[in-house]
């Protein structure tokens, strides 16, 4: 039984209050990171940052009940949403409902496979990647930091066929053309960031920063300075609804498919095993092919895209104290909260503080030392 239902496992253990708190201020703690993270990585895949909301709210929670990690926070995250942007840029670039359709068809591609892999007992392929892929991971990290530097001078300009082409060309237009209040704003926001990281470690620097920046956008008048802000974001839980299935378009995705669905269950199973070599739990590579499929298949079903296990919230997760996968049926659970009630207090955050959220997630990611 509690193959089927992995949660069996640890649901019992919230009968003891101190487990119960623990989750509980974990989960908030890892929902106050995700809610800024995950808009700006909805636009890094090129979708609407709600979109981001919308893959936060059931996928963890699923993730966390069918997979056999305890602490393993699911959902939108940086290398991920670039592969997405990457496969559907030249099939649906020009047509932002069609781009939305098939990054919620995506989802369900990658979904399927990865429960394809779990139940034919596949986990094992894990242990032939090479972990980290530096070269990978490196050159994921420096394409989407600098896929962000239109966003911090406030210029936009058309993506070239090479990063390096649209980076030189990014950085011409800025030359001439940099919207000063949006860089202003940028820098603001990644110092308020460092400063926190640095000196106040405690203290959750994207949070405080998305506050901080929003709150100012809103009384400048950031918008009518010609800033871009997120805007107006639709109120209420996503409807669940079957993706639309076009069958030439999955047959161009079936590449993009393997790859998001091997990387992304590769960097979910790297950091579960980390954690788990420190709480001493047993994983099952397969279960956690059945949750992380379940958790993409539940995101694609109540229009998210693609999601994985996160690097940076499952450390956060893990140093707030979370016990059992409670913390994330939590964190899901505060992201719906945000999604009925609390959107209109993110109309003024500016674009500008989500490039800088990503920045600062991505730096991480570059590892020198490896190569």
């Amino acid at each position: 039984k509690s193959r089927l239902f992995p949660f069996r496992c640890w649901i019992g253990e919230l009968k003891k209050p101190e487990i119960l708190r623990a989750d509980l201020i974990a989960g908030i703690t890892v929902a106050l990171v995700l809610v800024p993270q995950s808009m700006a990585y909805a636009q890094l895949a090129g979708l609407p940052p709600y979109y981001g909301l919308y893959a936060s709210f059931l996928p963890g929670i699923i993730a966390a009940l069918f997979g056999s990690s305890r602490q393993l926070a699911t959902g939108p995250v940086a290398v991920v949403s670039l592969l997405t942007a990457s496969a559907l840029e030249p099939i649906a670039g020009a047509n932002p409902e069609l781009y939305i359709t098939y990054a919620i068809m995506l989802a369900l591609m990658v979904g399927a496979f990865q429960i394809g892999l779990g139940l034919l007992r596949l986990g094992v392929l894990v242990n032939f990647l090479s972990h980290p892929v530096v070269g990978f991971t490196n050159a994921a990290a420096i394409i989407i930091g600098t896929s962000q530097l239109g966003k911090l001078f406030g210029v936009s300009v058309e993506k070239a066929e090479h990063t390096y082409e649209t980076v030189f060309n990014t950085l011409v237009e800025a030359f001439s053309n940099t919207h000063l209040e949006t860089m202003l704003m940028a820098l603001f926001a990644l110092g308020i960031m460092i400063a926190l990281k640095k000196f106040l470690p405690k203290i959750p620097n994207v949070l405080t920063a998305v506050v901080i920046t929003t709150l100012l956008s809103w009384q400048i008048g950031f918008e009518q300075m010609g800033g871009a802000v997120v805007g107006k974001i639709p109120e209420g839980l996503p409807p669940l609804a079957i993706p639309t299935l076009d069958f030439q378009t999955m047959g161009q995705l079936l590449s993009v498919t393997v790859a998001i669905a091997l990387i992304g269950f590769m960097e979910a199973i790297s950091i579960a095993k980390a954690m788990a070599a420190s709480t001493r739990q047993r994983l099952d590579a397969n279960q956690e092919l059945v949750g992380q499929g379940l958790g993409n298949i539940f995101s694609s079903l109540s229009q998210g895209y693609a999601v994985s296990g996160s690097f940076s919230r499952s450390a956060v997760n893990i140093s707030a104290g979370a016990r059992t996968g409670f913390s994330a049926v939590v964190t899901g659970m505060v992201v719906g909260i945000t999604l009925l009630w609390l959107t209109p207090l993110l109309y003024h955050l500016p674009q500008a503080t989500l490039a800088a959220v990503i920045i600062m997630a991505v730096i991480n990611l570059v590892k020198i030392e490896p190569i």
